[in-house]
């Protein structure tokens, strides 16, 4: 019995080792590509939280203009992004197709940011020269978001690598809109307000934007995989590169809701200098909204990450427009209660930014032609317009309500019902446009039309 057992196991096969789980991406990666979210939060949130109030209350100008002058530059994207995104399909270079645009889109960028910010002239005429220097931001800007939301699909293969790339990417959003939006503030102040404090924000966010530039493309070298497809093969011409998007009912639910949620962001960052101002009294409390708004993206980006698609972003954005309506209260509520409101809101509005980046590197990956370059130029096109639209919008409010500007750097004393109606613009455009959102990508998971090439 012991021999025939003994010849039984000598003859069976060896077992099988257990399989390895995949490894995910490397830890240079993914520091490396998340390092890019300083150019992009600096971008979004600074002019978010600076630029309009910059106009209104130190240059002079009427809060329907000067949120005009937001939004133009965004209104030129629209029509630049996918042109960008089609040249970044077709460039081939030895350092890959995408990083040589984040490279010297974004140290371009940081230039034109400082001008944007450099006032050297008052009023009208410094309104002007502003206008100008935010257009060649957003151009540059332009160059190295559009490539660069493009790489997840091309540096990894998986679903959860892409989802491990887009939740470090939302985190150092998260750290950039922390740092900046409260160091920016402090540097004003510490500037002397006006025009001489914030050339030194515009020198700030400028520095902040080529570290990010330089290090995502340090730090994605050697990770980004040959072409796959010859330029040829690309999509010969935009209008069937639109054409295949729309046909698409995801990347167009996608695309919708990201235009929708982007203008409830940028009413929020453009109102909060308004809202500390004329509500809390108080015009050092906007560093304290952002750390409150931002914080917790650093923390809760972890546990957002353990659910998946349409659901974790219904559930987002619900916490999100529940925070935005409570801070109705905010008159008679104490400021501690108003920044855990802020807290609960930024919560839900870094689900809402996982959830979004992830299903959109979903949609780029499953596409069969390479087109991911103007997939990604039209969905920042999208985000781009609602971040400025949420501004323009948000001026249209203030000069409805009767919001009068200042040329003196400090907000001038306003009449009860122009209070009213930037606390009503802060807490419930914000929330209206976060359940169109939420309505919007109910399309993300129907199936592609049959002519979808």
């Amino acid at each position: 019995m012991a021999t025939t057992g003994t010849a039984r196991t000598r003859g069976a096969p060896p077992a099988a080792p257990a399989p390895r789980p995949p490894a995910g991406p490397p830890a240079r990666l993914r520091f490396g590509y998340a390092s890019g979210s300083l150019v992009t939060a600096t971008f979004t949130t600074l002019p978010g939280l600076l630029l309009l109030p910059y106009l209104t209350d130190t240059l002079g100008v009427g809060a329907a203009l000067a949120g005009l002058v937001v939004f133009v530059p965004k209104a030129w994207d629209a029509l630049l992004n996918p042109l960008v995104g089609r040249a970044s399909d077709r460039t081939r270079t030895r350092w890959g197709a995408r990083r040589p645009y984040v490279l010297w889109g974004g140290l371009a960028m940081a230039a034109a940011f400082a001008l944007t910010f450099a006032g050297p002239l008052p009023g009208t005429a410094g309104a002007w020269f502003t206008a100008a220097g935010y257009l060649l931001t957003a151009t540059a800007f332009a160059f190295f978001q559009v490539p660069y939301v493009a790489m997840p699909a091309e540096l990894v293969t998986r679903d959860e690598d892409r989802m491990r790339l887009v939740g470090g990417r939302v985190a150092v959003i998260g750290v950039a809109a922390l740092v900046t939006g409260a160091a920016a503030p402090a540097l004003i102040d510490a500037g002397g307000g006006g025009l001489a404090g914030h050339r030194w924000a515009g020198v700030f966010g400028a520095v902040v934007i080529a570290l990010g530039a330089v290090w995502v493309f340090a730090g994605t070298s050697g990770s980004v995989p040959p072409a796959r497809v010859r330029a040829a093969d690309s999509e010969p011409g935009l209008r069937r590169q639109f054409a295949a998007a729309r046909a698409n009912p995801s990347f167009a639910a996608l695309l919708w809701c990201a235009v929708v949620q982007s203008a409830a962001t940028g009413v929020l960052l453009a109102g909060a200098p308004y809202f500390a101002d004329h509500v809390l009294r108080d015009s050092a409390g906007v560093g304290p909204l952002v750390v409150a708004f931002v914080a917790p993206t650093l923390l809760t980006v972890p546990l957002w990450s353990r659910l998946r698609g349409r659901r974790g972003h219904a559930l987002a954005s619900a916490l999100f427009a529940a925070g935005c309506l409570l801070l109705l209260a905010a008159p008679v509520l104490p400021d501690p209660a108003v920044l855990a409101v802020m807290a609960l809101a930024g919560t839900g509005h870094a689900g809402q930014l996982l959830f979004l980046y992830a299903m959109l590197a979903q949609c780029i990956a499953r596409t069969e032609r390479r087109r991911a370059g103007v997939l990604s130029g039209l969905f920042t096109t999208g985000e781009g317009l609602g971040v400025a639209v949420g501004p323009f919008v948000y001026g249209l409010v203030l000069q409805l309500s009767g919001y009068v500007s200042s040329g003196t750097g400090r907000a001038a004393e306003q009449t009860a019902t122009a209070e009213l109606g930037l606390l009503a613009g802060f807490a419930v455009l914000p929330a209206l446009a976060t359940a169109a959102a939420v309505v919007l990508l109910r399309g993300y998971d129907r199936p592609p039309a049959p002519t979808d090439p």
